[in-house]
């Protein structure tokens, strides 16, 4: 169905530690014109939140300038994107004054929160890319690295299952099937997968500190498990750690600016493999007008 595109009612802004960074950041979304889309500001450069933007996939989403101006990136966007496109949200300026994003609680609940608080505002215009909520999809469009894989599988509804698999009795083997009403995709995305927390092994934190990464992770903003029990319960779902996943990918695929109805199905994927399934998902649509910037 038709339905004219929206943007928040009012500006807001939240602070906190980015999760690679370790730097302090703030966050002010505010209202953006029709046919604007969601896109950050930082310095002087303006990014689109689009998948022809993405830099960097390095256990968070990474976007960068498209005209390479000055060099510019924001990283880990995806729990915010996850939040803006969830609630209907299609056009918003984000300014950011460092370059990731707080990590907040390490769920999408705080932005779903913030946003509902200052309200949502529909504008005046539809545009051929918001015209629909989803897009048909002409046939099955799947991607995979050995053993991981996301699937999109014709549907007759929007519809998602997300599998995990990590070598640890604590999460071991998670499967999560959601299937949203998309009248109330906002709601129902509040309550079933926007809570869900960012997860890691104990024995993962030393390693990826090594890399320069995670340096603002705590107890406080992330789930952490040992080989067999949580650290810092309890569970917000008995498989949180999936629905998180869940989440990142909703995020990911939000860069596209729409959603296939279709099955999606994904196993052991990351944020690499859900940029190429949002590429190949787009060029399925326009097969004849598809660009590949990504790197």
């Amino acid at each position: 169905m038709p339905r004219y595109q929206q943007t928040i009612a009012k500006t807001f802004s939240l602070k906190g530690v980015g999760l690679h960074s370790g730097e302090i950041a703030t966050v002010t979304i505010q209202p953006a014109e029709i046919n604007m889309g969601r896109y950050f500001a930082i310095d002087d450069c303006f990014i689109p939140a689009h998948w022809q933007s993405v830099s960097s996939t390095l256990l968070s989403t990474e976007l960068r300038d498209p005209n390479n101006k000055n060099n510019k990136t924001v990283r880990t966007v995806e729990h915010l994107l996850a939040a803006l496109t969830s609630m209907g949200i299609d056009n918003a300026r984000i300014e950011i004054d460092r370059s990731e994003l707080p990590i907040l609680d390490g769920s999408a609940l705080p932005w779903v929160e913030a946003i509902a608080k200052v309200g949502i505002k529909s504008q005046s215009s539809l545009t051929a890319e918001m015209v629909e909520d989803l897009k048909l999809l002409p046939a099955n469009v799947s991607v995979n690295k050995g053993d991981s894989f996301i699937v999109a599988v014709p549907s007759d509804r929007l519809r998602f299952t997300y599998g995990i698999e990590f070598p640890t009795e604590a999460i071991a083997q998670q499967w999560f099937s959601w299937l949203p009403n998309i009248e109330n995709f906002g709601i129902e995305f509040t309550r079933e997968i926007a809570p869900a927390r960012t997860f890691t092994m104990a024995k993962e934190v030393e390693y990826m500190r090594s890399q320069g990464l995670i340096k603002g992770g705590s107890l406080e903003n992330a789930i952490v498990c040992d080989q067999y029990k949580w650290l810092n319960p309890p569970l917000r779902f008995e498989n949180e750690p999936c629905r998180h996943k869940l989440l990142d990918l909703i995020g990911d695929l939000s860069l596209l600016g729409w959603l296939p109805q279709a099955h999606i199905i994904a196993f052991k994927a990351s944020h690499s493999l859900h940029v190429q399934f949002a590429r190949s998902l787009h060029n399925s649509i326009y097969p004849d007008i598809s660009l590949d910037l990504f790197h």
